[in-house]
């Protein structure tokens, strides 16, 4: 049916699709955990310092049935966190060549194999985007040289495969990039670079915030240091 309405823009946390990338044990996850609600799909040990609400998750076929439970909504959970989705993608392309009786995708006839293994990691990571659930994807970050015309320089970006690196940024609301300086310590980039995969298109996000979920949560809602104040201020009278 034709829609008869536009659709209302989204002003929650709760209702995007956001990727969240970065080195190793920067704090990734641990960002994510104070997302409303959280439930993580737990596809590595890497939560053993947070007290969250985890489904371990060692299998493609434990991801779907996950994902079924989910999806009868008979829960609270309001922000569903794949960590990581690089290790989703393994199991993914498991799976497959588990159901062709292969060992890789490469022993399917030529590009068979990636093809159905990115159909079928598509198909599920868009399932989980449509429900009315927060959906942050955890990966780690990986530099890249880029060759141009100009000149050669390096970049970082998530360390999924090539294709399904390009689904995931294609299909986000949001790439956070944690990063470390030397500056600001441990920080949140949100706008493209060169140097970098970012990127915010709900357009509220500053260039750089604080790797702290409240300043995160803050910055969307558009309240800035100087509004806090004085509502702190208020509060106080």
């Amino acid at each position: 049916m034709l829609p008869t309405e536009k659709t209302a823009v989204k002003n929650s946390l709760a209702a995007l699709t956001v990727l969240v990338y970065g080195q190793s044990k920067i704090g990734k996850s641990s960002f994510c955990a104070q997302a409303e609600n959280a439930l993580f799909l737990a596809t590595e040990p890497g939560l053993n310092a947070l007290e969250v609400y985890q489904i371990p998750i060692a299998s493609w076929r434990e991801l779907l049935t996950a994902l079924a439970e989910i999806k009868a909504g008979d829960h609270a959970y309001k922000t569903i966190i794949l960590d990581t989705v690089d290790n989703g993608y393994r199991m993914c392309s498991e799976y497959i060549c588990a159901k062709n009786g292969v060992e890789h995708e490469a022993d399917l006839p030529y590009g068979k194999g990636w093809a159905l293994v990115n159909a079928e990691f598509h198909r599920v990571i868009t399932r989980i985007a449509f429900l009315p659930c927060g959906f942050y994807m955890i990966s780690h970050s990986q530099e890249i040289e880029v060759d141009t015309r100009t000149g050669k320089y390096t970049k970082s970006v998530p360390t999924l495969p090539d294709k399904a690196r390009r689904l995931v940024l294609g299909m986000v609301d949001m790439i956070l990039f944690c990063d470390l300086t030397a500056e600001n310590g441990r920080v949140v980039r949100t706008k493209p670079d060169r140097h970098y995969e970012a990127g915010d298109r709900t357009g509220r996000l500053p260039e750089t915030i604080d790797l702290d979920y409240a300043a995160f949560l803050a910055a969307f809602n558009g309240v800035t240091a100087e509004n806090n104040n004085k509502q702190q201020d208020k509060t106080d009278e």
